[in-house]
């Protein structure tokens, strides 16, 4: 597997991060989850106190933080100025303001540096949104997962503790679309890219469709 680079992209829910991770797994390749970078980012801008209503604010400081993430599908870390963020950067607070950090052009040109120098070595799955269409576009594996927007809310409320389906729908349809709208690096299907909808499947079986659809491309 010497140099391969699976790119697996999609919406929120979809179950990247499960199917990102298990792929990687059982490939004995590196996993990157680039969306915890965008989500350390926010984290730092809001401990700075940082106004995310206001790009230029947001564009001045962020090359501060110095954001550092590790590559074990079994325990994948994310360090910001030496401080392990990987829970706090899944609070509601950084969940709800990093479609605005991420809309940044300067915060995406900086992480998208950060991530080419990780991918760059290959062996790696990496998970994100805009991998297969403007990160590393010659994957040589592309895939787009998708999921019923009930599927993925009924998702993302079992990892929120106290949230419920409708909540997490209305909050993941306000991401989609801005994240879908916006100027740069707007989500979308990368070209020569594979669907994937796991609206009906168990985490196993997507997990032996992407091994089954990495071995037939490589």
């Amino acid at each position: 597997m010497t140099g391969l680079v699976v790119a697996m992209d999609g919406p929120s829910g979809s179950g990247k991060s499960s199917v990102s991770r298990g792929a990687a797994r059982a490939l004995g390749l590196r996993y990157l989850d680039t969306g915890a970078m965008y989500r350390a980012m926010t984290w730092w801008m809001l401990q700075q106190g940082v106004d995310l209503a206001d790009p230029a604010a947001v564009a001045a400081r962020c090359g501060e933080p110095a954001i550092v993430s590790g590559t074990d599908p079994d325990g994948p870390a994310i360090h910001v100025d030496g401080v392990d963020v990987a829970e706090p950067i899944r609070r509601a607070e950084v969940t709800g303001a990093v479609s605005a950090v991420a809309a940044v052009p300067e915060v995406r040109a900086r992480l998208v540096a950060l991530q080419r120098e990780i991918i760059g070595a290959g062996d790696i799955v990496v998970e994100g949104r805009d991998i297969g269409s403007v990160v590393w576009p010659r994957a040589a594996v592309k895939i787009y997962l998708t999921a019923s927007a009930q599927a993925r809310a009924r998702r993302r409320s079992a990892e929120v503790a106290g949230s419920t389906v409708e909540a997490q729908q209305e909050a993941m349809a306000r991401r989609d679309t801005l994240d879908s709208t916006r100027k740069t690096d707007p989500l979308s299907m990368a070209a020569g890219a594979i669907e994937l909808d796991t609206t009906a499947l168990t985490l196993d079986e997507v997990v032996a469709e992407v091994l089954r659809l990495v071995k037939e491309r490589t």
